[in-house]
């Protein structure tokens, strides 16, 4: 998303692993996009699969498989214009978990939602998927490897019944990053998400790239 003379992205919402009693068990994809751009791509999941669904701004209009020598599959990623940030200060952009847990549960609290609690597994999730986009300086639901938020809270151990992540880059704070998955649907609802339990968020900053800052929050429950 673009503010005045601020530009910084908010990938479109990612839930994933769906609660089994609401949906089928048929196939499924998973797709991404952008909050400026109308991109998507989707991978197909084995029938034994959770029903999964990512990015609530936009519809998949096509299929791309993701592969391991892929550095994100075709559409799903977007790169920051040269400079576009340069005149940003981020010397004070940092992270405090406990803050930023407190800010997100102070909002569920508003909205009648239970709190949820910092959980180590999906904080790992977070981490890794952070520092892959920093790596490629990009914004994406895919990392490097073809991984999508699915894969990556697996790998942690964390068996989740629900998941959900959003991203951003860019932002110069937490409120910023907060400010815009509030007013972005897909990144709201994953906020908002009723039965979610946990959390896990992370921040990679890296003033070599043109995003300079690589936000990510999983939200999960476990089975």
């Amino acid at each position: 998303m673009a503010g005045v003379n601020v530009m910084y992205r908010v990938a479109l919402a990612a839930s994933v692993a769906v609660f089994l009693s609401a949906c089928s068990l048929g196939t499924s994809s998973i797709s991404t996009g952008f909050a400026d751009e109308p991109s998507t791509a989707a991978i197909p999941q084995k029938k034994s699969s959770p029903t999964s669904a990512l990015g609530g701004d936009a519809k998949a209009n096509r299929t791309q498989v993701a592969s391991l020598h892929d550095k994100a599959p075709p559409g799903s990623f977007e790169k920051a214009p040269l400079g576009s940030l340069a005149d940003r200060d981020y010397t004070s952009t940092a992270l405090d978990p406990e803050r930023a847990r407190d800010v997100i549960n102070q909002y569920r609290r508003d909205k009648g939602l239970k709190a949820l609690r910092l959980s180590s597994g999906l904080t790992e999730a977070a981490k890794a998927h952070s520092r892959d986009l920093a790596k490629w300086d990009r914004i994406s639901h895919y990392g490097s490897d073809g991984s999508n938020p699915w894969d990556r809270v697996k790998r942690t151990g964390y068996k989740a019944r629900l998941a959900a992540e959003n991203v951003g880059t860019g932002q110069i704070n937490f409120d910023e990053v907060m400010k815009g998955w509030k007013e972005s649907p897909g990144h709201n609802k994953n906020l908002l998400l009723a039965d979610a339990q946990e959390m896990g968020i992370a921040l990679v900053q890296d003033p070599k790239t043109e995003f300079k800052s690589f936000w990510t929050l999983v939200i999960g429950t476990q089975m």
